[in-house]
């Protein structure tokens, strides 16, 4: 062996051993991710206990606004007071079981998920996110029933179908009308990208 090809070698199985331990952390990450996502605390049922009884008992409205409680709860802030940059970090498990809750109850109608799939079916994405293509947001804003002739709907929010009859992905719905408009929207969607809802 020469002196030239040990430091190949060496380098050739310093590679492989890092390959090694940088696959079994991705896979190490996504397990505790899986499990962060999927776990509902004990403490947590009391949070997700009116929710869960809203959208038992079919009352979409009520579940509406429980969802936003429960958003505003999780950062401990006022609506009026939540920076759309406050969800870039907020908790993928809260917006998981708030999904849930709402698919399971909905038929699988209803939920950030089923938004987020209209969404991209209307050629949304994190570029367009990314750029804020209001043509993208409004054909999403359409589908799920919130803009009607150029309108957006929030104004009558209370004349609204609170049933399953509702266009689908239709709710959640309230806690999308924010005091910082699409910024928050484009936030908020950017963050249920990242947490895979």
């Amino acid at each position: 062996m020469t002196d030239q090809q040990i430091p190949n070698s060496i380098s050739e199985e310093t590679s492989q051993q890092f390959a090694a331990i940088a696959e079994q952390l991705a896979s190490l990450t996504k397990r505790v991710d899986d499990l962060e996502a999927k776990l509902l605390l004990i403490p947590d049922i009391e949070r997700y206990n009116k929710l869960q009884k809203f959208l038992m008992a079919g009352q979409f409205k009520e579940a509406d606004l429980e969802t936003t409680n429960i958003i505003l709860e999780t950062v401990a802030m006022k609506r009026d007071d939540l920076a759309p940059e406050v969800m870039t970090k907020f908790p993928c498990n809260v917006l998981f079981v708030i999904d849930r809750l709402w698919r399971i109850h909905s038929q699988d109608r209803f939920g950030f998920s089923v938004q987020l799939e209209i969404y991209e079916k209307g050629g949304g994405d994190l570029d367009t996110l990314r750029t804020q293509d209001r043509k993208v947001m409004g054909t999403f804003a359409t589908q799920v029933g919130w803009l009607v002739e150029g309108e957006l709907r929030f104004e009558v929010y209370d004349e609204w179908d609170f049933s399953l009859n509702a266009p689908r992905g239709t709710f959640p719905a309230i806690w999308w009308k924010s005091p910082y408009g699409l910024k928050m929207v484009t936030f908020f969607f950017t963050r249920l990208f990242e947490c895979q809802i």
